[in-house]
């Protein structure tokens, strides 16, 4: 079920997302992960209520990782799945109740879903994006759908989903997008900045 959500954010942008409908409690190891908000960036806040518990699928994505850390450069957008999450971002299992960031970059997430429309508005932003920040940042995109384990790590109640992995602190959740790409392409940019870049 789709679920169109506005909210007001400096300059009279509106923020889209699509609604998954799930509820529960962090995980110990996502409990210090802030939401974009005020304190961040002088704007509206997303909330992120909680990590849904969700059936474990036992089948593997059909978008794998495409290849080591080393290639961030070259490799563009990455899809994990949750073999390749625990091998590059964070191994939750060997250590559930702490971040600990495993790239060599700092990294956005985008938590997507095919079905979703303002996701798939956002993936060619995400692109432009791994073009231009190539070398500086690594971009990631999980499916929720074929992903739920890692959905429900990060308590996605909405998407898109974003997540934002500075080197030294711990990672901030964004929820939604603009209005139009550009001021989509916008937000994204002020995000690295404030959060990943500084």
């Amino acid at each position: 079920m789709k679920k169109l959500i506005i909210l007001g954010v400096l300059g009279g942008l509106i923020i889209y997302s699509c609604n998954s409908n799930n509820s529960g409690d962090k995980k110990p190891f996502t409990q210090g992960i802030q939401n974009y908000d005020a304190e961040i960036a002088g704007s509206t806040s997303f909330a992120n209520t909680g990590a849904p518990e969700l059936e474990l699928k036992a089948e593997p994505s059909a978008t794998p990782v495409e290849g080591p850390a080393e290639e961030a450069e070259t490799r563009g957008v990455v899809h994990l799945t949750k073999e390749s999450f625990l091998k590059e971002v964070v191994d939750y299992e060997s250590n559930p109740n702490e971040w600990i960031y495993k790239g060599q970059l700092p990294a956005m997430i985008d938590f997507y879903a095919d079905w979703c429309r303002p996701c798939k508005i956002t993936s060619p932003i995400i692109e432009e994006l791994a073009k231009e920040y190539a070398g500086k940042i690594q971009f990631f995109k999980i499916d929720v759908q074929t992903e739920q384990e890692l959905a429900a790590a990060f308590g996605i109640q909405s998407i898109p989903s974003f997540l934002f992995i500075p080197m030294e602190e711990m990672p901030v959740m964004s929820m939604g997008i603009a209005q139009t790409p550009e001021e989509t392409k916008a937000m994204f940019q002020k995000q690295i900045e404030d959060i990943l870049m500084k």
